[in-house]
Formats: structure tokens, C-alpha cells, sequence
């Protein structure tokens, strides 16, 4: 069976999980500042950016890959002194220690600066690069990577009017999604159409060992491997999950020079919709296919979460992703769609209120809350345990449930996300 909309399943999934290196937002700056300096032919004098609210939150406090620094700032300059343009999200990569001290050294001496854009748009990014008396700019608008203008000296470059792609900008392009057609979808898809997924959980897993392997920022998954073995937790399923997925965004959120698989535009929901999938299916000895399902299951769920919720939220993704592996490892007990449906539930039960405050070490705990929620979440749900739908946002209808979860974030959260910038940019 072929079920409808299945190349546009396809191609959402190739669009939406993504690698990136280093967190999406500063990389999206250095993307930004790479194409500017490309527009102006040499290397700047000076680098102005101008970003909007949540790209301010997500990139004061997490680690540049490779440099042992955190900020807007060192990314902007790394972009504009030696980011290659051409790589996407990945602009960062392949960085000599020549051009970290070049870039450390504008930063040092304020040749770069950050400020509030004045924008509506959840995801704006403008970077201007001066040399003499030439400038030119690189604008950033509705997805990580979505270059929408390239200027020198007033001269447009390149300009587009098109909204960005995917589900950072508009919603309805690709599949219209429900859970009933993802599952549906993850059963019927032959499985050499989506292994590429697989090596994006690969991806992930590197991620997870090398976080395992030294000290990166809180050491919250390394240090929860120590506390299993010290019994001050218990072994089991849920501490494997959260260890590894913990240990993966240590790794990540700390500078670790190593790509993330991104869900949705984001490094740390790949890691956590991947990762509990990925390491439940190794313990329950699951064969390769059952994987890539669950996978595919699990990624699918989330930008269909993410639709609803949109880009930045003053709700943290992390209950999207994780949601999404709930659903993935409710696959993998053998569970079926009207299982899944009830993980789904459990889940924004558990975890609607979990906001965003920002991209930074902190998050490795998010993350290990949300991968702990999926596993048991996830049982409950194999159990025939579902939430009522008399309990807050839940309602019988799952898609009514992912809708009011959306509006939850999108509107009722609002003020909230003002006040955390506000917070933020003032402490």
C-alpha cells in the first residue's frame, strides 16, 4: 500500500532534518555575516547585526564550536572572517586557529555589534560588513538558512519576496499533517526511501559519545552514567535514554565541534526526538527496520507539533522532540496508532508549560526531562493509559489536542516570551 502524499512525506523529512553545526541561531548569524562578506569581496572592517527578540535568547549563552566562547558576536565575526557560505548551517566547520584569534580579536576590540531588530518576525537576521566606504548586507528571514537579500552599496545582489520554506515559515507547504497519516505513513514507506534517517540518529550519537567522553558544560549526561553507577539512580531503559540524550546536547550546547542532525531547525530537538528512539530500540533489541519506522514516526511528530507551536516559541521545542520520541518508542513496545495517540496526550499533559529561556548549557536538563517524559509516557500510553480529556488542554479529538497545544504557545505565550527577553537582556 502507498499511502497519499507519500513523496511529499519524503521530501518534508529531507527538508526538515538537516545537519548543523554548532545551536541553528548563531549559525544562522555567521550564515548571514558569510554571505555579506562574500557580497563585499574581502574581509570587514566592522560587523553590524541586527537580530530579532529570539535570535537575541538563543544566542547570548551557548557555546561557539571550536572557540571555547559563547555569543552573537564571535559568531558573526568567525562568519564574516572565514565561514564558507556554500555549507548551509554547517557554515562554521573546518575554522583554522587563525581565524578564531582574528575573529576574537574584532570582538575584543568592538569592531562587532549586536542590537534588537525592530521586527515583528519571530526569525530575523540582518548583518551588515564594512570596509572603507563600501558595505554591503545579508538579511535572514523565516528559517535558519533562508537568505531572502544580499546587497553591496545599495545594489541588490539577490532579493526574494518568497516565504521561507518548511515548517519555519508557511504551513501548508508539504503533506497536511495528522497523526493518523504519519502513522500510516511510517507503516506503508519502504524503508530505502528514508534511511537517511538513520544516519542522522548516527549524527546525533556521535554527538551523545563525545559528550560522554569528556566535560562539556553542566556534564549532566556524563555525570548521570556516574550516578547509576555510584546506585544513586536506576539502571534501566529511562536512565539509558536520558544519559545519551543528555550527553548529546552537553556536547552540543558546550562548542563541541561536531554536527547535530536538526529537527525542525533545531540541533538540540534532532537530539531529542533521535536519541530516546535510538537507544530504546538498542535495548529492547529491535531489528533495523523497526528503527528507521519508529525514526521516522518520531521526526514526523514533531514537525507536526512544531507546525502548530511555530518558530522560537516562548515554549521550549524540547516538548515537541520529545513528544515525538514518545510516540517513536511507543512503536517500538509494539504499540499502535490509537497507543500513539495517547503518548501524544500524555506527553502535552506532562509537559506543556516548559519554556524557552534561551539556548545555553541548561539545556542538556531540558532535554533529559523530556527524554525521561517519552519513556514513561510512552509505557503508560503501551499500557492503555491515556490522560482524560476532562484534564486541562487534552480533548478526545488528538488533532483538537495538538491545536490547542499551538495556541497555547503561539498566543497564550506571548507576554511570557517578552518577559523572558526582558529578563534576559537585563540581568
Amino acid at each position: 500500500m502507498v499511502c497519499p502524499n507519500y513523496q511529499q512525506y519524503i521530501a518534508l523529512l529531507r527538508r526538515e532534518i538537516v545537519p548543523a553545526l554548532g545551536c541553528t541561531e548563531p549559525a544562522a548569524v555567521a550564515l548571514a555575516a558569510a554571505n555579506a562578506r562574500e557580497a563585499l569581496g574581502r574581509a570587514p572592517e566592522a560587523i553590524e547585526v541586527r537580530a530579532s527578540g529570539n535570535i537575541l535568547k538563543n544566542g547570548m549563552g551557548v557555546g561557539i564550536p571550536g572557540t571555547g566562547t559563547v555569543g552573537l558576536q564571535v559568531a558573526a565575526a568567525l562568519g564574516a572572517i572565514a565561514g564558507n557560505p556554500g555549507k548551509g548551517l554547517e557554515v562554521l566547520g573546518g575554522l583554522s586557529g587563525d581565524d578564531i584569534r582574528t575573529a576574537l580579536e574584532m570582538v575584543e576590540t568592538r569592531r562587532v555589534t549586536v542590537q534588537l531588530a525592530e521586527v515583528q518576525e519571530k526569525l530575523y537576521i540582518d548583518v551588515r560588513c564594512q570596509s572603507g566606504i563600501s558595505t554591503a548586507r545579508a538579511v535572514i528571514s523565516g528559517a535558519h538558512a533562508n537568505i531572502v537579500s544580499v546587497e553591496r552599496d545599495g545594489n541588490i545582489l539577490l532579493g526574494r519576496s518568497e516565504p521561507a520554506v518548511g515548517v519555519e515559515g508557511r504551513e501548508d507547504i508539504g503533506p497536511e499533517l495528522s497523526l493518523e497519516g504519519i502513522c500510516e505513513f511510517s507503516n506503508a514507506v519502504s524503508v530505502d526511501d528514508v534511511r537517511f534517517i538513520l544516519d542522522g540518529a548516527q549524527m546525533n550519537r556521535a554527538l551523545a559519545e563525545e559528550g560522554l567522553r569528556a566535560e562539556y558544560g553542566l556534564g549532566v549526561g556524563r555525570k548521570t552514567v556516574g550516578y547509576v553507577e555510584r546506585g544513586l539512580y536506576p539502571p534501566g531503559l529511562i536512565a539509558d535514554v536520558v544519559s545519551f540524550t543528555a550527553a548529546a546536547v552537553d556536547a552540543r550546547m558546550a562548542g563541541a565541534d561536531l554536527p547535530a542532525m536538526s529537527n525542525s531547525g533545531s540541533g538540540n530537538q534532532g537530539i531529542t526526538v533521535m536519541l530516546p528512539v535510538l537507544k530504546t530500540a538498542e535495548r529492547l533489541g529491535r531489528a533495523e527496520e523497526d528503527l528507521i519506522r519508529a525514526l521516522v514516526l518520531a521526526n514526523l511528530v514533531a514537525i507536526h507539533l512544531k507546525r502548530h507551536l511555530g518558530i522560537l516559541s516562548a515554549l521550549c521545542g524540547v516538548v515537541c522532540a520529545a513528544t515525538g520520541a514518545s510516540c517513536g518508542i511507543t512503536r517500538l513496545l509494539g504499540g499502535d496508532s490509537r497507543h500513539i495517540s495517547s503518548a501524544v496526550k500524555n506527553m502535552i499533559a506532562n509537559l506543556s508549560g516548559m519554556v524557552c529561556d534561551g539556548a545555553k548549557s541548561g539545556c542538556a536538563l531540558k532535554a533529559s526531562t523530556g527524554a525521561a517524559a517519552a519513556v514513561e509516557a510512552a509505557l503508560l500510553a503501551a499500557d492503555g493509559v491515556e490522560v482524560s480529556h476532562n484534564d486541562g488542554i487534552i480533548e478526545r479529538d488528538i488533532e483538537n489536542t495538538i491545536r490547542n497545544f499551538g495556541i497555547l504557545g503561539k498566543q497564550g505565550m506571548r507576554e511570557t516570551d517578552r518577559v523572558i527577553l526582558g529578563i534576559m537582556t537585563c540581568k
